[in-house]
């Protein structure tokens, strides 16, 4: 029988998102993701929720609300200034600016809009305001191995190399 998706559960996987309404895919993973059940959660979790009890070889399709998740789209966040007041290295659509304000608080805001006078920055998820459907391929389901759960997923190549055999240059 094939192993199902529980808690302590090694599982790998990939997923697109896409816009319920439009059809545009918005984001997505190519590589697998490897994670541990019930130990991290690296996606929503609704659908974390609905991966629970498949198995390796299923294509799912999750429905989510953007809003329940990331809240009400909030206008204030969005900022429009002329281009001549931001640095050259912001200046393309896509780009992500880090900013902080008076209280020390920071926020990631992505420039959504640039014409020949004026950019704009969005500080809201870019989920907000969208349904979404993700949409999950399941590609291994195994018992996690102890040091995969201490990690709360996959173990990187080069964490296996023995130090040992290790000296400084």
């Amino acid at each position: 029988m094939d192993d199902l998706i529980e808690d302590g559960k090694f599982v790998e996987l990939t997923y697109q998102v896409t816009d319920k309404k439009t059809g545009h895919v918005l984001t997505g993973v190519e590589f697998p993701l490897g994670y541990v059940h019930g130990h991290n959660e690296i996606l929503a979790p609704s659908v974390h929720h609905e991966l629970e009890g498949r198995c390796a070889g299923e294509i799912i399709e999750v429905p989510i609300d953007g809003n329940q998740i990331f809240g009400a789209r909030d206008e204030s966040l969005v900022f429009t200034d002329r281009l001549e007041n931001v640095p050259e290295e912001y200046r393309q659509i896509g780009t992500s600016i880090l900013m902080e304000n008076d209280q020390g608080q920071t926020r990631s805001f992505l420039v959504t809009r640039m014409d020949a006078e004026t950019l704009t920055v969005d500080g809201n998820n870019p989920l907000c305001g969208r349904e979404v459907v993700f949409r999950l391929e399941i590609l291994t389901v195994r018992d996690a191995t102890d040091e995969e759960i201490q990690a709360g997923g996959a173990i990187p190549a080069q964490a296996a190399i023995d130090s040992s055999r290790m000296r400084p240059v």
